[in-house]
């Protein structure tokens, strides 16, 4: 049987390998840091998919890729992860040179896909069991550690059933289980909560949340705006293969306004109002999700009684307004000009990298 894309880990008993730490007593010796990217570039044909991106990780955060489908998210992962190789600029994991010492980044890193790459005729724990023996554990290994990851990950109970009778929830957890059973230092997971319900959701998010907890660095992928809000320490947003943006949730709210300003108006008056709120001092972007509905980014929350006015002015009856810190969502649709989900049609290459994730074998050949 093919192994699946998260045993990327490969790491034998007899195999042994210093650990990235923190930095020593006082802070003398600074901890490296879990990523370190410089220039990244990588093309299909004519078309460059990742175009010069910079990315420093440090350890035990949660960094956070957003971008449209197509952006290069996927792709600089698979970069990292040393699926794809790397076409210009360089990469480090934990200080290992990514393209040089390929061997030793993969036994610092796991890697969850988006789609899971579990094997349909096995129950949990034969699967565990399996990824384990793929990596060099021995039987009795394998079983300690399936047993522990099933109790870990709230898979006890269904660790004998057939997979079929999984929900979608249950195969992603069994999934990120799979890809820790070497307990790597840091773990990719692209779009791991792609097609999930929201109480799902909010468990792995939980999940996500311990292993940080425990010691783990996670860079993740999402298309969720929420999911990046709610558990990134940073974030880079991607579009069009580069870096257009990158610090804490709060940092980018700020960037892109101090403040947001949601006005509803009468349907037939949106085109006048959406030609004087631009007019208005201190008034940033402004987008409009729907008919009679537009939103403004403030430079000061003080601007939204100049809004008011200029619509008054404007002979636009506002029907309600909202005035709010912005969220991640006009903050993306600023810097991107569209939804988190809508793809970027200029990238030829987001099928081949999407297609690939989670179904590529990767081994040690030491």
């Amino acid at each position: 049987m093919k192994p699946a894309a998260h045993t990327l880990a490969v790491m034998t008993e007899t195999t042994t390998h210093t650990r990235p730490g923190p930095a020593g007593p006082g802070g003398a010796t600074p901890a490296l840091p879990a990523v370190r990217a410089e220039g990244l570039v990588k093309t299909f044909g004519d078309h460059r998919a990742v175009d010069g991106i910079d990315l420093e990780i440090a350890q035990g955060e949660i960094f956070g890729v957003l971008g449209p489908n197509g952006a290069g998210k996927t792709t600089t992962m698979r970069m990292l992860a040393t699926l794809t190789g790397i076409d210009g600029g360089r990469a480090e994991i934990f200080g290992a040179d990514v393209a040089t010492a390929p061997h030793v980044v993969r036994q610092l890193v796991g890697l969850t896909g988006q789609y899971a790459s579990v094997d349909e005729q096995l129950t949990a724990r034969e699967n565990l069991w399996l990824f384990a023996r793929l990596q060099g554990l021995s039987r009795r290994r394998a079983r300690t550690i399936s047993g522990e990851l099933l109790e870990e990950f709230a898979l006890t109970d269904a660790a004998d059933k057939a997979l079929g009778k999984f929900s979608g929830g249950m195969r992603r957890r069994l999934d990120l289980a799979a890809s820790l059973i070497t307990r790597p230092p840091l773990i990719f997971l692209d779009e791991p909560t792609t097609g999930l319900d929201p109480r799902t959701r909010n468990q792995m998010w939980d999940t996500i949340r311990r292993l940080v907890d425990t010691g783990s660095t996670v860079l993740l992928t999402t298309q969720y705006l929420e999911e990046a809000d709610q558990l990134a320490d940073r974030i880079v947003v991607i579009d069009h293969g580069r870096a257009v943006a990158e610090g804490t949730p709060d940092e980018l709210k700020v960037a892109v306004g101090g403040a947001r300003l949601q006005v509803s108006v009468d349907r037939a008056d949106s085109a006048a109002a959406a030609g004087a709120l631009p007019a208005a001092p201190g008034v940033g972007a402004v987008h409009s999700p729907r008919p009679g509905e537009l939103i403004a980014t403030l430079d000061d929350p003080d601007a939204a009684a100049a809004v008011l006015t200029g619509l008054r002015d404007a002979g636009v009856p506002v029907t309600a307004m909202n005035l709010g810190r912005p969220s991640l969502d006009e903050v993306f649709l600023t810097l991107t000009g569209r939804d988190a989900g809508a793809p970027d049609e200029t990238d030829p290459a987001a099928d081949h990298a999407s297609a690939d994730t989670g179904a590529e074998t990767i081994g040690d050949h030491r």
